[in-house]
């Protein structure tokens, strides 16, 4: 039911996906039909870009046989179209037309994709249908007209059509719209691909070279359907995913919140997930409790050079100050080192593999000053100058047959670095490449050319090309090699470490010289057996550090090691975070949430933490890889995803208010009002209370951006600092109107209970908020509720932690009425920590009277304490009679006024 359509103009075609069913027979009878009369072959090819095209033409128009045949340009409907004629076509491996091998040529390009994949017209407008509809709704491919209108007449009367649209998923993907704009124009039998005698041909290159032109020209194959049908798997599942998430999201926020600055709020399958490990790291940061740390700083004179040395201590640090102190005393006490040993060890730092897109990306944004979007788009230019080759990679393993020396020998005439090459050819010295990852698409990203700063351009094409060159000269060079030496010093039994390097051969790194070793040999006083007099030894006290925000490189890095987005869509994703300001990018290239990314991502946690992991994104990549090598049917893979992300749809609709308390906290002008409440347990910062004068309440941390719900109709206060021995946040006290029943509360074992049998959340609670397990009500249980052990309910009498003179315990069931008041002389009142009753395994009282007394007693065998207590009915709130007990003021109720037995 989801049919997948083309469009041009405004009609729409399905896709072409059946098998050619032109036979040889007919292909021969047509090239014998030119022949006979004469006519050259007329052969089409169509690049991705207009710069390719221009330079595909100029290497075609030469000639299998070397020759020079002029290019002539002119402007198309769309984009240049470059002619020619040649007359060998026969060199390249397609058969002749003609007698005498005579061929006229067209060569033109599109930009980028002919179609893009929308919704059908019914769907287009955001108040045409629900957003839950998007996810059964017809898609189109709608074409751009001018570009297929520019192809359909540049085919007309072509014999051939071959596609030199970019080698990866997008390029065949592209492969088939060109075929489908060119169906109207090319000679009969010449529009359906997969027979043998196919006129569609798939030329597949790496550079735009004349070595690779041509190698691909004597190597034509079939484009691939299966890798296009698995980008339209793509292209549907997150147009419909995307769209309807962020249609909800921006229908149910917009004009909500008048702080909330934004015009869409978007969701993105590989978008979310990236912005996610940004706010992941934030939080780290905000979270981390710095703790403190001692260490030994001890030197001593290097009387050679007059310098002053400071070994290592190898404990490093200790988190214990009077153990640290104890060892500084030994240290000072030896008032000398001692070299115990020395220690030499060959060491190599390896060459580096293959250089592949991320990696490229990464060192762009690490160490060249470029993001890694625009860091995609320098290389996409030197590669369509024919400087690099193609920039789209997963490989970093040259496969079999890749000419390494010959690619090495063009950059001997380069003026920077022509010498060190040089020498690599000419002593024997050139290695081969380590072992990696060969992916199968394209080789690693190398220079074609030995070009200058000037050819290139300068600037940043100069620097992106430059890293490239070196990488790859680096990767066939020899490992660096080097010695190390490590010195022990012993000084009180505490040792100590000194380590010199002496570098035996650069290898690589001469050419890459920021990964250059430098020599530092050991001091000559440090010898075996030496005695070297103590200069200074001092105890150091610092404090851990929280890790810093990721880097764009480290991004990158996490990106692909979690399957979110591929080697050419991943600069996309991190500059969509950009520019829809969820992240900024500050010094360093360091990626920092906003507060809208934050509150986004905590709010998908709040409700489905699958929507901003990386795991959805991970399945959803490993299904459309089978899909592209064919072992899995195209129809089959996307109504399954699309079925999983519907009922996730369908389950965060209907629990967005978990996502909107967030924002309501985040973008209100209310929020800014509310003073700090409480402190949070995992920022140590200040909650505020949202709401405070309303029925619904709330504790909000702006810090992390989460709010934390609180039983309605609850009255709150603190409890004088007091925090939660499980997660650290601070406490409160929880009191129902009407009721006077009051209960010490966790805000955060409240949202997230450690215990089962816990309260739902936002309930109306009569009882206590936690189950006795938790240390907050064991720290104020007694015993078991009389009345609720006759019931066989699991009630325990509580002690009121806010109750003034004299004390009150309350039942914690939220089905029992029962209140025990202490007598009139208990002045103060505790539950003891240390005490417990023999006889009943109860928990003991520590109480303090009005005449100074102060005893430890059990409330239900003391006999005396037993005869004074009262036992009444708390009257429930419902009634509306203000809270009073029964049997309370005035002796009322007193058939429902009993004794403790």
């Amino acid at each position: 039911t989801r049919a997948r359509r083309h469009a041009r103009g405004d009609a729409t075609v399905t896709t072409p996906r059946a098998s050619r069913t032109t036979t040889t027979r007919d292909d021969a009878k047509a090239r014998r039909g030119r022949a006979e009369r004469g006519m050259p072959t007329r052969i089409l090819c169509v690049a991705e870009k207009p710069s390719l095209a221009s330079a595909i033409a100029r290497i075609l128009a030469r000639g299998g046989d070397g020759g020079d045949c002029g290019v002539v340009a002119r402007r198309g409907l769309a984009t240049e179209v470059h002619e020619f004629a040649t007359a060998r076509e026969g060199s390249w491996a397609f058969a002749s037309g003609t007698r005498d091998g005579r061929a006229e040529w067209r060569v033109t390009s599109t930009t980028g994709h002919v179609a893009s994949v929308e919704f059908s017209a019914r769907y287009q407008a955001w108040e045409g249908c629900e957003p839950g509809e998007l996810f059964a709704a017809d898609v189109v491919k709608r074409a751009d007209g001018r570009m297929v209108g520019h192809l359909e007449r540049e085919a007309r009367g072509c014999d051939y059509l071959v596609l030199f649209l970019d080698c990866d998923r997008e390029g065949e993907n592209i492969c088939f719209e060109v075929m489908e704009a060119c169906a109207g124009g090319l000679k009969t039998g010449a529009t359906e691909p997969g027979a043998p005698s196919a006129r569609i041909l798939r030329a597949k290159f790496s550079a735009v070279t004349r070595e690779s032109i041509e190698r691909a020209m004597r190597t034509l194959g079939e484009p691939n359907r299966n890798e296009a049908l698995a980008v339209d798997a793509r292209q549907e599942l997150d147009l419909k995913m995307g769209v309807a998430f962020t249609r909800f999201q921006t229908q149910y926020f917009l004009n909500k919140y008048d702080r909330l600055d934004a015009r869409v709020v978007s969701y993105g399958p590989c978008q979310t997930p990236t912005l996610g490990f940004a706010v992941q790291r934030h939080l780290e940061i905000i979270r981390h409790v710095p703790e403190p740390y001692w260490a030994l700083d001890a030197s001593f004179d290097d009387a050679a050079t007059g310098d002053t040395i400071a070994p290592a201590w190898r404990r490093t640090r200790l988190f214990d100050e009077e153990t640290t102190r104890a060892f500084l005393q030994l240290v000072n006490d030896a008032n000398e080192f001692r070299v115990t040993s020395i220690e030499v060890n060959a060491e190599k730092r390896g060459r580096p593999s293959g250089l592949n897109t991320v990696e490229m990306l990464k060192a762009a944004s690490a160490g060249l000053g470029m993001g890694a979007h625009r860091a995609m788009q320098v290389a996409e230019r030197l590669y369509m100058a024919g400087h690099i080759s193609y920039p789209r990679t997963e490989s970093t393993a040259y496969p079999r047959g890749f000419e390494l020396k010959q690619t090495l020998t063009i950059q001997k005439s380069h003026p920077t670095w022509g010498a060190f090459v040089s020498r690599l050819l000419d002593e024997g010295s050139m290695t081969s490449p380590k072992r990696g990852v060969d992916a199968g698409d394209h080789p690693p990203i190398t220079p074609m050319r030995a070009s200058t700063e000037d050819q290139v351009g300068g600037g940043e094409a100069w620097r992106l090309y430059d890293f490239i060159s070196r990488h790859f000269i680096a990767s066939v060079s020899p490992d660096c090699e080097y010695e190390t030496q490590t010195a022990t010093l012993d000084a009180g039994g505490e040792e100590f470490t000194l380590q010199g390097k002496r570098v035996i051969e650069h290898g690589w790194t001469e050419i890459m010289p920021h990964r250059m070793i430098e020599d530092s040999s050991l001091p000559v006083c440090v010898v075996q057996g030496a005695r070297i007099p103590l200069k200074s030894v001092r105890l150091r006290s610092e404090s851990t550090s929280p890790p810093e925000y990721l880097t764009e490189s480290e991004l990158i890095g996490l990106m692909e090691k979690n399957g979110i987005g591929t080697d050419a869509s991943i600069p996309t994703h991190i500059n969509n975070i950009q520019v829809r300001k969820y992240v900024d990018v500050a010094k360093g290239r360091r990626i920092v949430p906003s507060q809208l990314g934050i509150t986004l991502v905590q709010g998908y946690h709040a409700i489905d933490s699958e929507l901003v992991l990386p795991t959805v994104r991970r399945h959803v990549e490993r299904q459309l890889d089978l899909v592209a090598k064919g072992q899995a049917p195209y129809e089959g893979v996307v109504a399954h995803i699309l079925a999983q992300m519907f009922d996730k749809f369908n389950y965060f609709t209907t629990n967005i208010a978990a996502m909107d308390a967030l924002f309501e906290a985040s973008f209100s002008h209310t929020t800014t009002e509310s003073t700090p409440y409480s402190k949070c347990g995992r920022c140590s910062r200040y909650l505020k209370l949202v709401g405070a004068t309303g029925r619904i309440q709330r504790l909000y941390c702006p810090t992390e951006e989460v709010v934390y719900e609180l039983p309605i109709g609850g009255v709150f206060k603190q409890h004088n600092g007091r925090t939660c021995a499980i997660c650290g946040f601070e406490l409160l006290i929880v009191s129902q109107k009407g009721t006077g029943r009051a209960y010490p509360l966790c805000p955060f074992c409240f949202n997230h209970p450690p215990f089962e049998g816990a309260p739902r959340i936002k309930a109306l609670l009569r009882g206590s908020p936690h189950p006795r397990e938790h240390p907050v009500a064991d720290d104020v249980s007694v015993s078991t509720c009389p009345e609720c052990a006759a019931s066989n309910r699991p009630g325990v009498l509580m002690l009121d932690p806010a109750a003034t003179s004299p004390g009150k315990l309350y039942c914690s069931s939220a089905a029992c009425d029962v209140l025990v008041q202490l007598p009139p002389s208990v002045k103060r009142s505790a539950v003891s920590h240390d005490a417990e009753c023999a006889a009943c395994e109860a928990k003991c009282l520590d109480l303090e009277m009005f005449n100074g007394d102060k005893a430890t007693v059990c409330l239900r065998c003391e006999d005396e304490l037993s005869k004074s207590v009262r036992v009444v009915r708390v009257k429930p709130p419902s009634s509306g009679r203000g809270g009073r007990g029964r049997g309370g003021r005035g002796g009322r109720g007193r058939d429902d006024e009993r004794r403790r037995e």
